[in-house]
């Protein structure tokens, strides 16, 4: 299959550990593996102690440079994805958010603690849209780390309450980057092999449905799937 630049395991010339290349051997190069299969194998196939995070990464056959070719957006995995994220709500709806579950819950205090002494003890900004002027005063500062609340992604509502519950849930953001590749953490290798099967069904399920009009013949280039420092694992779906 054909390479285009996102993270490949099986470069030739790189220097691979003793487990690296024993796991790599469990992996047939040359076949594209059913969403099933590539959970069962991908179990396998880690090479760290540690409890390994499972990646997807895929080249889409869009071009970023059309607005009316991009791709991004956010879905909830059905078993999470073993990450639990701290979420600072923005509101004025204080007791709302609290209730919810955000662990970090003000207004203009805090963004002024963002700007004055470049607070970030928070994964996602949670915001109801009156607080967005005031957000709009440190969008330089949180722009470049991607946390700069944003109504495509969900975390600019005036149900601020739900937003917050879905992120605990399990929510995730899937967004192409300029060289129209993707990657997502759908689960660990600690996950059942349903539970990864589930919640890759569902990425590529969300994926299906919004693809662009405007894009022709094969959606999909290549799609892997593949732990922290494992081999990549080529799994195919319908829809690619």
């Amino acid at each position: 299959m054909p390479q285009h630049g996102y993270r490949d395991r099986r470069i030739k010339d790189m220097k691979f550990s003793k487990n690296y290349r024993k796991v790599a051997e469990l992996v047939d190069a040359n076949k594209a593996y059913s969403i099933e299969e590539a959970c069962e194998l991908v179990k396998k196939t880690s090479t760290v102690k540690f409890d390994a995070t499972v990646d997807v990464s895929l080249h889409l056959n869009v071009d970023t440079t059309k607005a009316d070719q991009q791709v991004r957006g956010t879905l909830i995995l059905p078993n999470g994805n073993g990450k639990s994220k701290k979420i600072c709500a923005i509101t004025s709806k204080v007791e709302e958010a609290k209730a919810a579950g955000a662990d970090f819950v003000g207004g203009k205090e805090l963004i002024e603690k963002i700007q004055k002494e470049n607070w970030f003890e928070f994964d996602v900004i949670v915001a109801t849209p009156d607080m967005m002027g005031e957000i709009g005063k440190v969008a330089r500062i949180l722009g470049p780390k991607g946390l700069m609340p944003n109504p495509k992604t969900g975390t600019v509502t005036p149900n601020v309450a739900q937003a917050i519950k879905e992120i605990k849930l399990g929510k995730v953001e899937y967004r192409l980057d300029k060289d129209a590749n993707m990657h997502v953490s759908i689960g660990r290798v600690s996950f059942t092999e349903k539970a990864l099967s589930e919640n890759l069904a569902a990425l590529t399920s969300t994926l299906v449905k919004v693809r662009p009009a405007a894009v022709k013949g094969t959606f999909i280039k290549n799609a892997v799937i593949h732990t922290t420092m494992g081999p990549a694992i080529h799994f195919t779906f319908e829809g690619m």
